[in-house]
């Protein structure tokens, strides 16, 4: 970092480096976690990336972070079996087994996708971005391929359109649309592109159960403006390069919840 970099406001150096998002690094900020030059940060303090920054007074190295970092981006097919925590009680793989190290901070994987679910996984060094990503706010759409198990009527498919009541709080897909299914199963499954604008746990699965239909499939093929590339194996990840990564980080601005700082 020489010099004459400009300063930067705390929460997006923080953010940025992926040590948390930026609601998260305000709230250590008022509880008096965050010092910089030997004393207590203030909300709104800018820095430069090279000062003597400290998180519960441990030094953070952001020394080599650009004022404004160019955040890195990933897509990854995530294959069954594996979980998307860094590290797992029970020893199963997990995503991050298999990604490339970023250049600068760490992966932070927006959105999470079960045990069982396999497909897109995006990944940004940029907390921020992720952040934005995630947020209830932002109702960005996430896509999937699903195959149930039986054949829905035209009045399931409507209650889902429609919503149905979870335990937490009612729900619906945005669009289901019918796909074709492998003619040998297709009298005992169906198989459906459904859209929604929520994350939360396990929510596709549970729509169905609602109606009395249990997943026997599930991939995640589009995040917002990413999709799944058809010949990206699973397993196998990809670096989002230039338009790709402007979009993704369009998406998560476009209502200043990752706004810049």
């Amino acid at each position: 970092m020489n010099a004459s970099s400009p300063a930067v406001r705390l929460q997006k150096l923080l953010a940025g480096a992926g040590l948390g998002s930026r609601r998260q690094v305000e709230e250590w900020i008022r509880a008096g976690r965050v010092t910089v030059q030997g004393r207590p940060a203030r909300l709104g303090e800018r820095a430069e990336p090279g000062a003597d920054i400290r998180l519960d007074g441990h030094k953070l190295d952001l020394g080599l972070m650009d004022a404004y970092p160019s955040a890195e981006g990933l897509l990854y097919c995530k294959p069954l079996g594996e979980v998307t925590t860094r590290r797992d009680p029970q020893g199963r793989p997990t995503v991050f087994d298999r990604l490339p190290r970023p250049r600068s901070g760490r992966w932070i994987v927006v959105g999470r996708l079960d045990v069982n679910t396999a497909g897109l996984l995006l990944f940004t060094t940029d907390g921020s971005v992720a952040h934005g990503l995630m947020h209830p706010s932002r109702q960005i759409e996430r896509e999937y391929l699903v195959r149930v198990r039986g054949r829905p009527d035209a009045r399931t498919l409507a209650r889902l359109r429609h919503g149905v009541m979870l335990e937490d709080g009612p729900a619906a897909f945005d669009r289901i649309v019918e796909q074709p299914a492998p003619s040998a199963s297709s009298a005992r499954n169906a198989a459906y592109r459904v859209v929604l604008r929520e994350g939360r746990n396990r929510e596709v699965r549970r729509l169905w159960a609602a109606v009395g239909y249990d997943v026997s499939r599930l991939l995640r093929i589009r995040y917002g403006p990413i999709e799944l590339p058809e010949d990206l194996r699973p397993g196998h990840w990809r670096h989002l390069e230039g338009p790709a990564m402007a979009a993704l980080t369009a998406a998560a601005r476009e209502t200043g919840v990752a706004e810049s700082f």
